[in-house]
């Protein structure tokens, strides 16, 4: 009955969008204050009808209702309770059920918050965001439908995809679409400025928290799937340019533009076309991953869907959301004009750099993940774009990004002296090149990999410190009175620099060993030994919470003599999915990792070993959490959430709003 009764509440959520999506919209076109008003309960009530719908899907998995084809296809009533759960939004119906509830927080959200919006530029808001819900309701709801029933049900389930059954990428789904959706809201901004015929320093500074909201849950989203990739698939790697890896990727650089872009418009009322436009393309670049994720396009470890129908749904949904944005962009781009002056050397101008770069990033990106699919179509040539051109394309567009933006942070706004934002970084030079220094003349090989990375990482901490001292007057009690925002903007770039020596360290200096180990055999692997003591069998048994069968090797690491650490990895086999995996054994380290693979069965008896050092592979998880606690710690400034109505309140539309002709 109650998975009945989430059907019903899905129909309803669309038709509330419907509601939503016209009665506001009209309301504010011919100021009827009634009219307008609806938007607010229309966003509750969606969020409240997907809410119940949501779960009552989540209690047909917990519960192993098999009359529900989705359940029948993702689960099994030895899996243990927490991937019941998670299995919900471990499908392509379920996961874009999650989506449009997503969707709807972030609409309700902004009608609770939004207070101090003009009270039509809150409708259209609303508005626009209602017919986003329109058509990924209809979408789920005509092609997608995760409460379809089976006429005849299987005694059991077919299980989820071995590979999902983890806690990181449990947790990866969810933060990630608040970050892909949360982008829609910045969006719905973007239309419904250009609606209003007003983009101003307000404007500016309403639609930041939204942006940073968004780029938080996707920073950590993105981390953990990356993560994820480190110790679940038994490669090693933190990141393969994979087309889904990329396609979450790509808002991600642009929402950093946008947050950047965002601060001019709020502090000089200048750049409003570009943020505008970087508004529209970064749910654009959304819409784009979700098109990837599930047309059957593009193949990958993570792709939720092979199903051309759907695909050409999710493209037309991209092509009218994208296609409708631009042309009214092109249309009130004349109204939307600049009007602070800054020089070529300013904060402003670092800021463009900045936008110009990782824009430019997105498009390497961008290039790289479609033109297999181009050259198949058009040229009939089978191509492979991987790491080796994604690192030689993209990594200078970075290393130009580190050397800029403690530059960038410390230099006046309208006008500045480079010469003098170089000398108040000159201890953070020296540190940084003396860090450099010192990596190449330890090193062995001659790689540039190391020491440059390192040298930039230390560039961009430095920097942020100097950046912290100088706006707390060089005065030790005056830091603890920065507001959050300073903060916050020095921890994130601190973050971002961690992760440049993390990715430099395990990329320059990474050690492999590859061989055959007898039980109670000990190798030697850059100063450790290891040892096999023995493989053990571990049965299926659901009781145990194992819904597998697995072969688990017993390493020891030691040093010197003294036992470190006892690893075991493993070879695990799910007889529902006949679906083997890879557990990885690692001795996680703050300056490395030993990593171990256990491998095939030999004919002589012994057992594939794969052994790695891995250094330095810890900094790049620990700069993502530092990046986004740092957007966690702007994002709690109290200026966030009382200036915009501040701001409102002193100025008139005269003064500050730019008139739509």
């Amino acid at each position: 009955m109650i998975t009945e009764l989430g059907h019903f509440a899905l129909v309803l959520a669309f038709i509330v969008a419907l509601v939503q999506s016209v009665v506001p919209l009209v309301g504010a076109h011919y100021r009827w204050p009634g009219w307008i008003a609806v938007g607010e309960p229309a966003a509750t009530t969606q969020l409240l009808l997907l809410g119940f719908s949501f779960i009552a899907l989540t209690w047909a998995f917990v519960t192993s209702d098999f009359s529900l084809q989705l359940v029948t296809a993702n689960s099994h009533s030895a899996k243990p309770m927490i991937y019941k759960i998670t299995g919900v939004w471990g499908n392509h119906e379920g996961s874009m059920l999650l989506w449009v509830l997503i969707l709807a927080l972030f609409g309700a959200m902004a009608a609770w918050f939004g207070g101090n919006l003009p009270p039509t530029l809150r409708a259209r808001v609303l508005a626009v965001q209602g017919m986003i819900g329109v058509a990924f309701l209809a979408f789920i709801l005509f092609t997608s439908n995760p409460f379809t029933r089976l006429a005849t049900p299987p005694f059991d389930g077919r299980d989820l995809n071995p590979l999902l059954q983890d806690p990181g990428l449990a947790l990866h789904p969810p933060f990630l679409y608040l970050g892909y959706v949360g982008l829609s809201i910045c969006f719905s901004f973007a239309v419904a400025a250009l609606l209003e015929g007003r983009v101003d320093a307000a404007w500016g500074r309403w639609v930041r928290p939204w942006t940073l909201a968004a780029w938080v849950f996707l920073t950590i989203g993105i981390a953990l799937g990356s993560w994820w990739a480190y110790y679940e698939l038994g490669w090693g790697g933190f990141w393969f340019w994979d087309p889904v890896e990329n396609a979450s990727f790509m808002p991600w650089l642009l929402a950093v533009a946008l947050l950047h872009s965002a601060i001019v418009v709020e502090k000089r009322e200048a750049l409003k076309s570009w943020t505008i436009l970087l508004a529209i393309l970064a749910f654009g670049f959304s819409l784009i991953g979700t098109f990837i994720v599930r047309s059957g396009l593009l193949t990958s470890v993570h792709a939720f869907a092979n199903d051309p129908e759907r695909g050409v749904f999710i493209l037309l949904i991209l092509a009218v959301f994208m296609g409708g944005a631009l042309t009214l962009f092109a249309a009130r781009a004349n109204v939307m004009q600049a009007r602070g002056v800054f020089g070529m050397a300013s904060r402003e101008s670092a800021l463009v750099a900045n936008n110009v770069l990782l824009a430019v990033s997105c498009l390497v990106v961008f290039v790289g993940t479609m033109w297999p699919m181009v050259a198949e179509m058009f040229f009939d040539r089978k191509l492979s774009v991987g790491p080796p051109f994604f690192n030689a394309a993209f990594t200078p567009f970075m290393v130009a990004l580190g050397l800029i933006l403690p530059l960038g942070a410390i230099m006046p706004w309208k006008r500045a002296r480079i010469g003098k934002a170089l000398y108040t970084l000159r201890a953070a030079g020296v540190l940084a090149l003396a860090v450099g220094g010192l990596t190449w003349t330890m090193q062995t090989g001659n790689t540039l990999l190391g020491p440059v990375g390192l040298f930039l990482g230390a560039w961009l901490v430095s920097g942020a410190a100097t950046d912290l001292w100088l706006r707390a007057g060089r005065t030790p009690e005056r830091l603890r009175r920065l507001p959050r925002a300073d903060w916050g903007r020095a921890v994130a770039h601190s973050g971002f620099g961690v992760i440049m020596i993390g990715i430099a360290g395990l990329m320059a200096w990474e050690k492999e060993d590859i061989r055959v180990v007898q039980e109670g055999e000990s190798w030697q692997m850059e100063g450790f030994t290891l040892t096999l003591n023995e493989v053990r069998e571990l049965p299926f048994d659901p009781s145990e919470g194992r819904n597998y069968d697995s072969l688990m090797g017993i390493v020891t690491l030691a040093r010197d003599g003294r036992e470190i650490a006892t690893l075991r990895p493993e070879k695990r086999n799910y007889p529902v999915a006949r679906m083997p995996t890879t557990e990885a054994g690692i001795d996680y380290r703050a300056l490395r990792d030993v990593y171990v693979v256990l491998g095939d069965p030999q004919g002589n008896g012994g057992w594939a070993v794969r052994t790695y050092l891995k250094p330095l592979a810890n900094w790049i998880w620990a700069g993502s959490a530092l990046m986004a606690l740092g957007g966690a710690l702007s994002l709690s400034d109290r200026r966030y959430r009382v200036a915009a109505g501040a701001k409102k309140s002193r100025s008139t539309p005269a003064a500050d709003g730019v008139p739509a002709e």
